[in-house]
């Protein structure tokens, strides 16, 4: 009878060490989508260049943020992230970077300084890559202890003071969205104070390195300005910083646009569209769920033909649909196709607690169903995004390759990288 080899516990662990980074290095290795397509862009950008873009796009939110917006929490396996993003070929990293209120961070250095250390880890691999920031549709008491710059004056021609910005008269004069947040606000364009706030995220986003800014419910921060008006003046100083700022003198902007966009004059305020992916429930097959045009207000072939800022004209701008997340729904886990929740949950939730081999064919048929159904509209894949479900993945889903250099992981990155080499 032939011997059996007996291992040391610590030689196994160290085998098992040397094989994981085997693995990486190969996962690392294997070719990545970095096809001969085109991102190239300075000051404008064509269609071609700006779809190359949204067509490797992944929503991964607070990817430059070493904290949440408290500062109460880390978000941790950045070096795989790093890895994720190497290895899938992504090249726009939405929601990269941003504050869900907590604007006291802003006056912390290291909230800047990880986010740089971060964007040139990422750059020294594949400068092309373009990260966005994001200004969002709520401000907190937090924002009083925030020093209004120099600069920011000086846009407005107003006197430089030595003063911070002031969360009461960013709100509405009437109360409207006033609390709307709880503790926190919608906060009202057409208010001076509001633009300063704006000019001031977009201007320190643009200085960190970011090249695209969501603005997010801009329908909601333009409850007093329904024509847009108030937000075209604020979108052109926006430009104007970033032409002579920005990386590539040029800052791509989206928003979630329930009207189908942001158009003045026959002009878009936005580079492209962007909203939910506004997931129906299928009610006698528990659980499951598809995409459908005309389901609540998807925003399927109803994004609007304008003049772009680069200047190209198009019946119907490109757009971008994510998985959103928005909070639990009253009832969970009920069907209720006239609720935007999915089965009770948001976006990402709802996906999150899919068993993983309908994680995977259900991000295959999404991505298939949108390019299918209507040429202007790309899917933004989920990478990095909080969940409010039940789950042991410190709230969040992750759709990193699970192991030790990212045990909450839900494995969807291979499903990602598959897809995108098949296009």
């Amino acid at each position: 009878m032939p011997h059996r080899l007996v291992l040391p516990l610590a030689l196994i662990a160290s085998l098992a060490l040397v094989a994981e980074a085997a693995w990486s290095q190969q996962v690392a290795s294997e070719s990545a989508p970095r096809s001969d397509r085109d991102y190239q862009f300075d000051t404008t950008i064509s269609r071609s260049v700006l779809e190359n873009y949204l067509d490797r796009s992944v929503t991964m939110a607070y990817f430059l943020v070493t904290g949440d917006t408290e500062g109460n929490r880390e978000y941790l396996y950045r070096d795989d992230d790093v890895r994720l993003i190497q290895n899938i070929g992504a090249k726009f990293i939405g929601r990269a970077v941003y504050r869900w209120n907590g604007e006291a961070r802003l006056v912390d250095d290291s909230f800047w300084q990880e986010a740089t250390r971060l964007i040139e880890q990422v750059h020294a691999d594949d400068d092309e890559v373009i990260f966005q920031g994001c200004l969002f549709e709520t401000v907190s008491p937090e924002v009083n202890q925030v020093p209004i710059p120099a600069w920011v004056f000086e846009e407005f021609d107003l006197p430089v003071e030595q003063r911070n910005f002031s969360y009461e008269a960013m709100l509405n004069p009437q109360g409207r969205m006033v609390g709307h947040w709880g503790r926190s606000s919608v906060p009202d364009i057409t208010q001076l104070e509001t633009q300063l706030w704006f000019y001031y995220l977009a201007g320190a986003y643009i200085d960190l390195g970011c090249e695209a800014l969501h603005l997010g419910q801009v329908d909601l921060i333009g409850m007093a300005d329904p024509e847009y008006r108030t937000w075209a003046t604020l979108v052109a100083r926006i430009r104007a910083y970033a032409k002579l700022h920005a990386r590539r003198h040029l800052v791509l902007l989206d928003a979630h646009v329930p009207q189908g966009g942001m158009v003045v004059d026959g002009v878009s305020l936005l580079d492209f569209n962007s909203f939910p992916l506004r997931i129906k429930e299928v009610p006698d097959k528990p659980q499951q769920a598809v995409l459908e045009v005309g389901f609540l207000d998807s925003i399927f072939k109803r994004s609007k033909g304008c003049q772009t800022p680069s200047g190209w004209s198009c019946d119907s701008l490109p757009y971008l649909v994510e998985f959103d997340n928005y909070g639990p729904g009253p009832q969970p886990n009920v069907a209720d196709t006239n609720s935007a929740f999915v089965w009770g949950w948001d976006e990402i939730s709802w996906y999150a607690q899919q068993p993983e081999p309908y994680r995977k064919q259900w991000l295959t048929y999404a991505h298939d169903w949108v390019r299918r159904t209507d040429a202007n509209g790309h899917l933004q894949m989920p990478v990095s995004r909080l969940i409010t479900c039940p789950n042991q993945t410190d709230s969040s889903y992750r759709a990193n390759t699970k192991s030790s250099r990212c045990p909450i992981g839900y494995s969807q990155e291979e499903t990602i990288k598959a897809l995108w080499l098949g296009e």
